[in-house]
């Protein structure tokens, strides 16, 4: 559990120099009389802390300000490459794996065979991560962010049923074999924190991201902030019940949303209807029922129309409950958008409360570097947060970048 620190002239510095950073790096280039407004810092404040940031190499003068007559201001901008961290997607068959400067550009990025279910699954992931570790030789490397199908307490413990993962310890156990800081989240999390430092997010104080594809996934910002619950466990939204004499889920439960909507719901009902041979793997299955969809097969179309419904109905639910001013859908079950589209619309417009429609919804398309990035954005994100309560693992990524230029690159 997270401990609030004492105040002291320390943390004040703290709070004042991560407040700075992440303004500049969210929303700069931006002038010293900006921040101080932003921020309801005095100019002596700025100045002074923007000072120790240039000096340590992490932001520096990129612009001059349009100027009203007096003197123009220096708009102030983040070093980019004055580190780095790395970002991986654990997938149930392989790892989406990338490098991100600051700005979270991907500068390098691979694909990886991976057996999520195999004995020495956690051995298989370091050896990956020794490899774009020495791959990252000569830069400063921050940390390690993964992002996982599943649900990850504070230590790093993972349970993801979706991968046959049961109480695995997997941050203490990466962060002892590899040396580094090493942050886990549910993936539809880290894709979450990436739109808020990166994408739309930034515009938005309350949103939701939703995932379809191998499962259901919702991420929730709130105020801001990535909202966890109090286990972590928050958006495990492919777990509501919509109907209790429905399939089982993976997770043990009858009738989960997950159950009836994700890619391997959708394969099952094509293979009971005819569509798709048995004993056929599920990307398979799925790519087959969107080329019959697409030609117009009316079985194909049914089954999609149905998935669309059941999850606008479900989608809906969150709006009256959460109110968020934007949602994104992404994940691989976004490449059959078209055919799940109309009943989707149809059903969020139906079951939302009047004064809560309205709400803008945008569909991404699926790329599993976009995943990898989001992971590294656990890694950018403690960078920027605000130091409030002490939590071990995002201090360590803080302590290697306030500590960067004097220890050097990773070697």
């Amino acid at each position: 559990m997270a401990r609030l620190r004492r105040g002291s002239p320390a943390l004040i510095r703290d709070l004042n120099r991560s407040a700075v950073l992440a303004l500049i790096g969210t929303q700069g280039p931006i002038a010293r009389a900006e921040i101080a407004r932003r921020l309801s810092l005095s100019a002596a404040t700025v100045t002074e802390v923007t000072r120790d940031l240039v000096a340590d190499g992490l932001i520096r003068v990129v612009d001059q300000a349009p100027s009203n007559g007096g003197r123009p201001g220096l708009l102030l901008g983040l070093v980019a490459e004055a580190a780095h961290a790395l970002g991986v997607k654990i997938a149930a068959d392989h790892l989406a794996i990338v490098r991100v400067n600051l700005d979270g550009e991907v500068l390098a990025r691979s694909e990886e065979p991976f057996d999520a279910v195999a004995p020495d699954a956690v051995a298989q992931l370091a050896g990956h991560l020794r490899a774009a570790i020495e791959r990252a030789a000569g830069t400063r490397l921050l940390g390690i962010g993964l992002g996982v199908a599943g649900i990850v307490d504070a230590r790093g413990i993972v349970e993801a049923p979706i991968l046959g993962w049961r109480h695995v310890a997997l941050g203490p156990t990466l962060r002892e074999q590899l040396g580094l800081p090493v942050l886990i989240d549910n993936d539809v999390n880290t894709l979450a924190v990436a739109e808020r430092l990166y994408g739309r997010g930034r515009e938005v104080e309350h949103f939701l991201t939703v995932t379809i594809g191998r499962g259901v996934g919702l991420g929730i910002v709130v105020g801001g902030d990535l909202y966890r619950g109090s286990r972590g466990g928050a958006g495990e939204f492919g777990h509501v019940t919509i109907d209790a004499s429905g399939p089982r889920c993976t997770c043990g439960k009858r009738g989960c949303l997950e159950a009836l909507v994700a890619d391997p719901a959708l394969v099952g009902q094509a293979i009971e209807a005819g569509l798709v041979q048995p004993g056929c793997s599920v990307p398979e299955g799925v790519e087959r029922l969107r080329v019959l969809a697409d030609a117009g097969d009316p079985g194909a179309l049914r089954i999609f129309a149905q998935a669309g419904a059941l999850l606008g109905r479900a989608v809906a639910g969150l709006i009256n409950v959460l109110s968020p001013q934007l949602i994104l859908v992404s994940g691989e079950g976004t490449s059959a958008w078209p055919h799940l589209a109309r009943a989707f619309e149809d059903e969020v417009a139906e079951g939302t409360f009047g004064p809560l429609r309205g709400v803008a919804i945008e569909v991404d398309p699926w790329d599993d570097a976009k995943w990898a990035r989001g992971a590294a954005a656990l890694v950018l994100r403690a960078t920027f947060a605000t130091p409030l309560y002490e939590r071990q693992i995002e201090d360590s990524v803080r302590a290697r970048l306030a500590g960067s230029l004097s220890a050097g690159a990773v070697s």
